[in-house]
């Protein structure tokens, strides 16, 4: 615990020290107020994303993002015309940028995006089995940039299992040279079959993977990632994120996959 509030205050300190020095024209809200003012804008999107239905349209998602523009004082126009300065402004706001996402990145460090150690088992013919947040923020300048699950369950599941990955993705444009890849494993004790997606447009995605049928799986894994090597910034969104077993499900449902024997 004290390791995180150290990591946190030092977070902290390293944003009043950027920012101590404002550089921005009158009319245009400061680094200090730009930073504080983008991180309740990333919390507000986190909150709309992770429950759509208490936010199902524009009027209940722009009430949300109005409250963080009264709470600092400022309107939805300010807002807007400093965002058209700092995109002018790319240096000053990659620094600003850079300060927001380390400073989320320590409160999720210290809140604990934690995955459960282990899955439970189910008889059910379907079921949930995701065992992270389901909203994910993927930006073109972060570190690491995506999540990884690795599930084992308590009791292996049984032979001809399927599994999908499913979620809603949104952000994606023609100009990036990278875009969301998925990869997903299963570990059937002598045998890994896997599959390997790229996500090339907004709207639903399934990646789907089915084992084989004589073999019960005792492992399933992967990652979703976007590479951080791009030239402009980018952000792309992903929410309702699930992993559903079925007990069974038909062959002409599954993707194919590859296998290591």
């Amino acid at each position: 615990m004290r390791k995180k509030l150290c990591k946190y205050s030092l977070t902290l300190l390293a944003t009043t020290v950027l920012i101590a020095c404002s550089k921005v024209p009158d009319g245009i809200l400061s680094e200090r107020k730009m930073h504080d003012v983008m991180i309740d804008v990333s919390l507000a999107e986190a909150l709309i994303s992770s429950n759509s239905t208490q936010y199902p349209d524009s009027v209940h998602k722009a009430a949300v993002f109005q409250s963080v523009f009264r709470k600092h004082n400022i309107t939805e126009t300010m807002y807007d015309s400093s965002l058209v300065w700092y995109g002018k402004n790319m240096d000053i706001y990659m620094q600003v940028l850079d300060m927001v996402l380390a400073e989320i990145n320590a409160r999720i460090r210290y809140m604990g995006d934690v995955q459960a150690s282990a899955a439970p088992s189910s008889n059910q013919d379907s079921v949930d089995i995701w065992p992270r947040r389901d909203f994910l923020v993927l930006h073109s300048k972060a570190l690491f940039n995506g999540v990884t699950f690795d599930i084992t369950p308590d009791k292996v599941y049984t032979s001809g299992s399927s599994f999908v990955l499913g979620m809603r993705v949104w952000g994606i444009n023609n100009k990036m040279h990278h875009v969301p890849e998925i990869r997903m494993a299963i570990d059937q004790i002598d045998t890994i079959l896997y599959i390997n997606e790229k996500i090339t447009k907004d709207g639903y995605h399934e990646t789907i993977l089915k084992g084989v049928a004589t073999k019960q799986i005792r492992r399933v894994y992967g990652y979703i990632r976007m590479d951080n090597a791009e030239t402009g910034y980018h952000k792309v969104y992903v929410d309702s994120l699930n992993l559903m077993k079925y007990n069974y499900r038909s062959p002409d449902a599954a993707a194919p996959a590859d296998s290591i024997n």
